[in-house]
């Protein structure tokens, strides 16, 4: 019986074409990145490569809230960034507009290397899922309170907002209730709110804003450290 030869792609039996030796290198690359993955050091503004469900993502922390044990701010990214052909494929994908999510820490493979980049979903031509297995993480308002020096302190945080607008409008309402009563709030103190990243990793300090009201929050905030 004559045995069956398998062939590459129409070249000589045991040939090896310059496009299979290319995909056995990014393998090879791949397994030894996944074996000496390189540590992330929060605060270096590097891509992190983070887990999502059986894929490696891409990830860009968001800078000053990428600080936490437990949990920092990231938005997913295509591995292929800043690429023009990049934004329109993770755009189709869904990587963009998802703005930034929670991130746990325990899902946080190393610093970004482009060898992850085939066990990504954009390398198998799949969308994100719905679920990424992160939350939303957007955006805050700090009721900052500050002495001619600019020394001071945070007197009160809100968050998270899923939009900027609403945070951007309640700040302005909390500055607008702070300009009616500016001489009897805090003595030696300037308070002002603005609308800031919400950070995650300090999630436990802020005050849920939805359903609330805002200006009792604040006069109840001013009133603990007037007391």
């Amino acid at each position: 019986m004559k045995r069956p030869s398998f062939r590459r792609c129409g070249h000589a039996h045991g040939a090896m074409s310059p496009e299979d030796q290319a995909v056995i290198g990014q393998v090879r690359a791949m397994l030894t990145a996944m074996r000496n993955p390189q540590p992330w050091t929060p605060g270096h503004a590097q891509d992190i490569a983070v887990r999502v469900g059986p894929f490696i993502e891409r990830a860009q922390p968001r800078p000053g809230d990428d600080h936490g044990p437990d949990l920092i701010a990231v938005a997913l990214r295509h591995p292929d960034t800043p690429h023009a052909a990049a934004y329109l494929h993770g755009k189709k994908l869904g990587y963009n507009n998802r703005g930034w999510l929670r991130c746990e820490t325990a899902a946080i493979l190393g610093t970004w290397q482009p060898a992850y980049a085939m066990l990504t979903h954009a390398a198998a031509d799949l969308p994100l899922p719905e679920d990424v297995g992160m939350a939303p993480a957007h955006y805050g308002v700090h009721v900052e309170a500050r002495r001619s020096d600019n020394t001071g302190y945070t007197l009160l945080r809100l968050g998270p907002y899923f939009q900027t607008w609403l945070a951007s409008r309640d700040a302005d309402r909390l500055n607008t209730e702070l300009a009616g009563r500016a001489a009897t709030v805090l003595p030696a103190f300037t308070l002002t709110a603005k609308d800031a990243p919400f950070h995650v990793s300090e999630h436990e300090s802020y005050t849920d804003p939805y359903d609330a009201d805002i200006a009792g929050l604040l006069a109840a905030a001013i009133a603990g450290v007037s007391a």
